[in-house]
């Protein structure tokens, strides 16, 4: 799968792996963490999740910028994985107030946004080189897929970490205790009973005669697990900075050399008030109907837009105004995308059973899915097409390994074993790793029949197939009751709350069915975009419109608070529909300017 690609892809897939390591633990748990640290709703936890998943794309425009100015792509990239480190010590420190929590969440952002866009780019100035033009779509999916390798672990980091703390502390973890926690202390729990129940069922050291010490040791010792769980994603930073560092050498070098035309903040002087003038406009009206912050949101993109066409310059126009568009329509695919690590988080902790069989357990630990993996890599090295003596031979020694390691582990599960909701989180990054290479095999296989569709029309493929992942998700929730049924107003106005009975929780195949076709949807659109922004951007705008990638993410990520708002107001079912609408709707856009999308790709 490497054949005809330069040496660099695979130093930027390690770095990028190891980062998204970091990244991913945090985000497996960030809002969970929050909750039970700091007794968030849904509203408030979901707002500050989704600007800081709003920061960590955005600010790829402010590093985008830095590099293309100064031509330093590389530099820029070990400027924020400083940065990154610096703002995930500060997270792994326990019992930090909310504020501190927050400047944390910025210093990771603002290293990120030095970090990921520059990176994408550089690893398309690899394929700049007319060498490995032809392989530019693939490499993006190679690429994507490192992204991916560090996520799959991430989650079982994050939870192994959390439940270690909680058993030095005499507790076992169960999701939903955090909350029935805070509402008991805030005199807000319809039912004492049942965190009674729990607590005596998680508690180690006997029965709990004292529920509020309980809620407030368990509290402490469940949030300070994610604290070192934060320490963990540090971890993981040196480890992707020491990569970077001794094979950063194999990445292309694009110093600024003397007569070449660069993006100045400078040029067109008047561009830029103009674009603030946008940008601040877009931010007062939409705040009119929402809040300042979403307006400040949607108007830096609009701000961004303005100033990104001002200083084109007429042959650049045409592709400029395509990625435009192009970033428009991943909006609303990241925003209902993202949800995964929000009100789809809250639909397995909240919705989906606690603990499951044998059989089903064999997806919720690290060892099970690996054995399985190498069960299903023996199977595949047998049987495909071409394969040597020897290939054949590894093939049945991975059968046998993975087989009897499955054969291990199902016999070491018990009749029920508990699940935690994070390592959901885990299934989207193991469907990027194995389908990577179905996905690549299926457009090659339609590129050497001259079949293979062009990279807009895939994106708009991409966002039909993550409306089907929404429809499976809103099928299972049909008939369950929804959060804002559990909520009751006492005659003192105080707002009381009921558990989700068991009737209401259904097999963690729902989600998992979900989050596979929304991998699928996934790959059509994320690489294929990079991919097309990598080809279309103007020569001089590389690192900026990687960014303005970014940037489009980050508005979608802000937008994530219709999911966590919605959440307690409607049915679940309805709550899915409105995904759907977005992803239709958008791919129904994409398809009807498809033809000046391909013009401008040429």
């Amino acid at each position: 799968m490497l054949k005809n690609h330069p040496k660099g892809l695979l130093v930027a897939f390690f770095t990028n792996m190891g980062e998204r390591f970091g990244f991913y633990t945090m985000m497996a748990i960030l809002v969970l963490f929050l909750q039970a640290r700091y007794g968030l709703d849904e509203d408030v936890a979901g707002g500050i999740y989704s600007w800081f998943y709003f920061a960590i794309y955005a600010l790829a425009l402010v590093g985008g910028i830095l590099a293309d100015a100064t031509r330093k792509y590389k530099f820029v990239i070990l400027m924020g994985q400083i940065v990154m480190f610096a703002g995930y010590i500060i997270m792994a420190v326990p019992n930090l107030p909310l504020p501190i929590t927050v400047v944390g969440l910025f210093t990771i952002a603002l290293g990120n946004g030095f970090f990921k866009g520059n990176l994408q780019a550089v690893v398309g100035q690899m394929y700049d080189d007319p060498k490995y033009a032809s392989v530019r779509d693939t490499a993006y999916l190679i690429f994507y897929m490192g992204i991916n390798v560090g996520a799959f672990f991430a989650p079982f980091a994050a939870t192994g970490i959390r439940n270690w703390f909680l058993k030095t502390q005499g507790f076992l973890h169960d999701g939903s205790l955090p909350a029935l926690c805070h509402q008991f202390q805030d005199g807000r729990l319809q039912d004492v009973g049942e965190l009674q129940t729990l607590a005596n069922q998680v508690s180690l050291t006997g029965p709990v005669a004292d529920l509020s010490a309980f809620a407030s040791q368990y509290l402490d010792a469940f949030s300070t697990g994610y604290n070192y769980a934060f320490g963990i994603a540090a971890i993981a930073m040196i480890i992707s900075l020491m990569a970077y560092v001794i094979f950063n050498k194999h990445l292309p070098t694009r110093e600024k050399v003397q007569g070449e035309a660069t993006i100045t903040l400078g040029e067109k002087p008047w561009a830029i008030p103009v674009a603030l003038a946008a940008g601040f406009i877009t931010a007062f009206l939409i705040s009119l109907v929402r809040d300042f912050a979403t307006g400040m949101a949607i108007g830096l993109f609009v701000g961004f837009v303005t100033w990104i066409i001002m200083i084109s310059k007429k042959e650049e126009l045409q592709r400029v105004k395509a990625l435009l568009l192009v970033f428009l329509v991943v909006i609303f695919f990241w925003m209902s995308f993202h949800q995964n690590g929000l009100t789809l988080t809250f639909f397995a902790r909240d919705y989906t059973v606690k603990t499951v069989d044998p059989y089903t357990f064999m997806f919720f630990t690290v060892e099970n899915i690996l054995s399985i993996v190498v069960f299903i890599a023996g199977i595949v090295l047998i049987l495909g097409k071409g394969k040597t003596l020897n290939t054949r031979l590894i093939g049945g020694a991975l059968l046998v390994a993975g087989g009897s390691a499955m054969a291990y582990f199902f016999k070491q599960g018990d009749a029920q074993n508990p699940i935690a909701p994070e390592v959901f989180q885990s299934f989207n990054p193991l469907f990027i790793v194995t389908l990577t290479f179905v996905v690549a095999g299926f457009f090659g296989w339609l590129n050497k029949r001259g079949k293979e569709p062009s990279t807009p029309r895939k994106i708009g493929f991409g966002m039909i197939i993550a409306a089907l992942g929404f429809l499976v998700i809103l099928i299972g929730s049909l008939n369950m009751v929804s959060p804002h049924e559990l909520k009751m107003v006492a005659a003192d106005g105080t707002v009381k709350f009921s558990p989700v009975p068991d009737s209401s929780r259904v097999m963690p195949y729902w989600l998992i069915s979900s989050y596979l076709i929304l991998t699928i949807a996934e790959l059509f659109l994320s690489p294929m975009g990079l991919s097309f922004v990598s080809k279309v951007a103007p020569v001089r705008f590389q690192g900026v419109m990687q960014g303005g990638w970014l940037l489009a993410t980050a508005v979608g990520n802000k937008l994530l608070f219709v999911g966590s708002t919605l959440w307690g107001s409607l049915d679940l079912w309805a709550l899915w529909l409105i995904f759907i609408v977005c992803c239709l709707a958008s791919a129904a856009f994409i398809f009807s300017i498809m033809k000046f999308l391909e013009r401008a790709s040429k």
